[in-house]
């Protein structure tokens, strides 16, 4: 697709366990109004509006998109919706960068979110096929094994998943947005919690949020016209892949690897820990951050973790990795892709306020989803492509 995007508005809400002083419309309407004021808009402004959330079923209203034109400004004008699971967030902004880089529109708003606190997102995903008995409780029941797999196979001692979880919390200090906030986390705190999953604590799962956060998409002469920095899609990538399949690596999906290749690839991008300022990666349990760094290529494999450990990842690190705090620290899971690459962008705009890494030119954001089968990436810097 010849025609540059660049991301020229972002919104977010606060991130909390219950946002009860709203509808669900109304928290759509206060992150797209952040947006569109970041990007020195108004609704008249926007040709198309795309939407993404995850399944109906973890709040119980069925296909909201309906009732939701109107309060988008998308009467009278296109309005889509993406679902890819978890890594839902990602996917509608690379659809929406694909509608700029098509040429079908000028300037495109695109927002996600979740209302957990209006049903029980854990008991959701605790769902049995047909003449079977569910053998886990949640998502962390689900990828626990997968994790245990990762220890055994790259010999990787107990604490890694402790030192991600007190680091993406302090990370969160920084971040007005983050839902957690725990002054003092420490190892000790984390390791004093109880044991949801082994080998997954308390505190080194991700949290239930409501929140929404959106990003407006515009054309390079849009771009042009915009208050304030824009950042550059620089390349995407979305990849899926069955959740069973003989031969399948559920430690280190091949969709990943794919997806992670084919944006470097569009990136111009050989060696992402050097030519990367900055990751915003999907984290929701502590032990899949040296999970990722294999898998998207940032070290050999089985060396992930002594990345982690080595503070390779930290927010002085060499290759920081979710200074916002990431999903450890806020999951509104419709949304928590969408963050991933908004504050990405955010990073390479010099607008990341108290978590910004220093001359961040370069970022990568990316999500995934259901049994760590669907994948969505983007690289975004501060020079267009």
């Amino acid at each position: 697709m010849a025609n540059p995007c660049a991301v020229i508005g972002v919104g977010q809400t606060q991130y909390k366990t219950k946002r009860l002083d709203v509808s669900m419309a109304g928290l759509l309407r206060e992150a797209a109004r952040r947006a569109l004021d970041d990007a020195g808009l108004t609704w008249k402004d926007i040709d198309a509006v795309v939407v993404g959330k995850a399944p109906d079923l973890f709040e119980g209203v069925v296909m909201p998109e309906l009732f939701l034109a109107e309060a988008l400004g998308a009467t009278g004008k296109p309005l889509m919706r993406v679902h890819t699971a978890g890594s839902v967030g990602g996917s509608t902004a690379i659809v929406a960068a694909n509608l700029i880089q098509s040429g079908v529109h000028e300037r495109v708003l695109t927002i996600a979110w979740e209302k957990q606190s209006e049903s029980n997102a854990t008991w959701a995903l605790t769902v049995n096929g047909p003449f079977t008995t569910s053998l886990v409780v949640g998502a962390g029941g689900y990828f626990a094994p997968h994790i245990r797999a990762y220890m055994a196979r790259s010999g990787a001692p107990d604490h890694i998943g402790t030192l991600v979880a007190v680091k993406d919390r302090q990370n969160a200090l920084r971040n007005p947005y983050a839902h957690l906030k725990i002054p003092g986390i420490s190892r000790e705190m984390v390791e004093s919690t109880p044991m949801l999953w082994e080998p997954i604590r308390y505190l080194e799962t991700c949290p239930s949020s409501d929140g929404a956060c959106a990003m407006v998409l515009a054309s390079e002469d849009a771009a042009k016209k915009a208050p304030g920095k824009p950042a550059w899609v620089h390349g995407t990538a979305m990849r899926s892949e069955p959740m069973q399949f003989a031969g399948r690596d559920n430690v280190s999906p091949q969709g990943g690897k794919d997806a992670a290749a084919d944006v470097y690839r569009q990136a111009g991008i050989t060696d992402p820990r050097r030519e990367l300022d900055c990751a915003e990666v999907y984290v929701p349990f502590s032990w899949y951050e040296p999970m990722w760094l294999e898998n998207l290529g940032f070290c050999g494999d089985n060396e992930g973790w002594k990345l982690t450990e080595a503070g390779a990842t930290a927010f002085d690190g060499d290759i920081p990795w979710n200074p916002s705090g990431g999903v450890l620290s806020s999951n509104p899971i419709g949304a928590s892709g969408m963050i991933r690459f908004a504050e990405a962008a955010l990073q390479v705009r010099g607008q990341a306020g108290e978590h910004q890494v220093d001359g961040a030119r370069r970022a990568l954001g990316h999500a995934y989803g259901g049994g760590a089968q669907f994948f969505a990436m983007w690289v975004v810097g501060g020079d267009k492509p």
